[in-house]
């Protein structure tokens, strides 16, 4: 785990629209105008793996942000499957709303030393998808990094399009990190976002990791893989620091 001292870092709230969301922030322990960095949650909310990522973002100079994105519809450190976790909360969080708890966020860390003209958002699981939908939804966005996020499957009335859907609408690149060996995210998914990055005219920044599972870069899981992660997340870094976000 990475030491917190010398940071900046703990729990927060983000106001945003009728009410003032939690949020895991961290940054270097004095300065201003750092870059900034959206952390986006896995399904599983913003737990003590998450935080960690923060703090490894502000050791290297960010400012980095998690807001718990499902506030208004519950907690979910309580459940215990996956399967439950989606149809008693994650199936209720509207992409829209989303959407603007990540501005509320960035509005807010604009006013906590965050520069946002060099702002970035990296997006884990569940937030991978949301990474990709982020990037075609704010223009401010420099860069994005979507580890193994959902492209492709069954849409609903309040998460109506997936990342495939809005290739041509991408306003920011991403870099999208993805196991060869992920059940939940099929190889054909990934392909097929290819094939939609490239109709659209968008550059493909997806790297595939042959033998990585899903969740590769979450090393409290049996499916971390030390060498991916390792080379995913230089990979990451590299890239916003070559479009500006860092």
């Amino acid at each position: 785990m990475t030491d917190p001292n010398g940071l900046t870092a703990g729990e927060v709230e983000i106001p945003t629209g009728d009410l003032r969301i939690p949020a895991y922030r961290a940054k270097p322990g004095s300065g201003a105008s750092f870059p900034t960095i959206l952390v986006v949650q896995e399904i599983f909310g913003i737990h003590e793996h998450i935080k960690d990522l923060c703090r490894r973002l502000a050791r290297i100079g960010y400012l980095s942000v998690a807001p718990y994105l499902y506030e208004r519809e519950g907690d979910v450190s309580s459940l215990m499957t996956i399967e439950e976790i989606r149809a008693k909360v994650v199936s209720r969080v509207p992409d829209a709303q989303v959407m603007r708890d990540l501005d509320a966020t960035v509005d807010w860390a604009a006013q906590d030393g965050g520069d946002i003209s060099r702002l970035a958002a990296a997006g884990f699981c569940w937030g991978g998808r949301i990474v990709w939908l982020y990037a075609a939804h704010n223009a401010r966005l420099k860069a994005g990094a979507a580890w193994y996020g959902r492209l492709a499957g069954a849409t609903t009335a309040l998460q109506p399009k997936n990342p495939v859907d809005i290739a041509g609408d991408l306003q920011a690149p991403v870099i999208g990190l993805y196991g060869g060996r992920d059940a939940g995210i099929p190889l054909d998914t990934v392909e097929q976002m290819r094939r939609a990055l490239q109709t659209a005219n968008k550059p493909d920044n997806i790297h595939v990791y042959p033998e990585a599972q899903h969740g590769f870069n979450a090393n409290y899981r049996p499916a971390y893989d030390p060498a991916a992660a390792t080379d995913a997340w230089a990979k990451m870094l590299a890239f916003f620091h070559a479009h500006g976000a860092c």
